[in-house]
């Protein structure tokens, strides 16, 4: 397993000024962050492609990024154009992040079809292969299930060639195996409910487990897969309590649906993020030395987590 260098990305945060915005992205960039990142969803967040816009603007290096963006909400040859736009107006920094659509909220609200799994994961492979053949020189044509494309030549065209990188999120075999072939980036979810396993999606070893997945879809290409994760069932937390914060959140877990987990594995879990730095650095570096893991998403905490980003970021 290729030991990478950990990059850490943050989130935006609710709807401010672009002026806010900005700089909050440069404090970012100053603190060494990787990758600014906005989610997609149709509630009170910023849109991600007029906001990263600004974002780029704002800042010299810092990467720019979705996580994640839902592939039921644009038609690919659409977000082709404006995913490549993206990328000259930030001179290269865009990374893509894309998932099938999981809030079925959403679809219910906006009048959206909310498909079955298993049509929303081809829809969203057939939008990778458009988005590549877009992103390509030349005229493209495509013939699929969901999409169709006729000798169209994507303009314009990104300044990442043959394209930006590509993160695909998901929890499932199927979804993690098409990361595994065509991402860059494999982002790993839990899975939570009954039909998908429970809590128990969201511990270490059953990372492990998706981790294999990614391996096995991946072949020959696997070390040359970044693989990210996030904190998903509260903000990361920097603290001197950690254990406190931990029996909390997992009570407010089990109120909600009896969870299986103890303390230790919450704490343990690639998807939480409480402890002291020097704890949460150790907990980083069992990530990337065990799994693999080098690219961390710790939400909208900047601040708290800059002197964990200031130890292990590059390194």
């Amino acid at each position: 397993m290729t030991k990478r260098p950990f990059r850490f990305s943050v989130s935006g945060g609710e709807p401010v000024s672009a002026k806010a915005l900005a700089e909050r992205a440069r404090r970012a960039e100053g603190a060494g962050y990787s990758t600014f990142v906005l989610s997609d969803h149709l509630l009170n967040v910023h849109a991600p492609i007029p906001a990263l816009a600004a974002v780029a603007t704002a800042t010299e290096t810092l990467r720019i990024g979705m996580f994640v963006l839902n592939n039921d909400l644009r038609h690919p040859a659409v977000l082709a154009q404006e995913l490549a736009s993206l990328d000259v107006l930030s001179e290269g920094r865009l990374e893509i992040g894309i998932g099938a659509g999981w809030n079925e909220p959403e679809y219910t609200r906006s009048g959206i079809p909310f498909a079955p799994v298993a049509t929303r994961v081809a829809r969203l492979e057939e939008s990778i292969a458009v988005l590549k053949g877009l992103f390509a020189g030349g005229p493209f044509t495509f013939e699929g299930t969901h999409y169709r494309i006729t000798e169209m030549d994507g303009r314009p065209k990104p300044v990442q060639q043959p394209h930006p990188p590509i993160l695909i999120g998901g929890g499932g075999k199927r979804v993690l195996g098409l990361a595994g072939r065509e991402a860059q980036i494999v982002g790993f979810a839990p899975r939570i409910g009954a039909k998908t396993g429970g809590f128990r999606s969201c511990t270490f070893e059953a990372t492990r487990q998706k981790v294999r997945w990614v391996k096995d879809a991946a072949g020959s290409r696997f070390d040359d897969l970044e693989l990210n994760t996030y904190p998903a069932f509260r903000p990361a937390s920097v603290t001197n309590e950690p254990r406190k914060a931990a029996e909390e959140l997992l009570r407010k877990i089990d109120e909600r649906e009896p969870s299986g987990l103890t303390v230790d594995e919450l704490l343990e879990s690639p998807h939480v993020f409480i402890g002291t730095v020097d704890e949460l650095v150790a907990k980083f570096t069992r990530l990337r030395d065990e799994l693999g893991i080098s690219n961390v998403m710790v939400g909208s905490g900047l601040d708290d987590f800059a002197p964990i980003v200031e130890r292990l970021a590059g390194r």
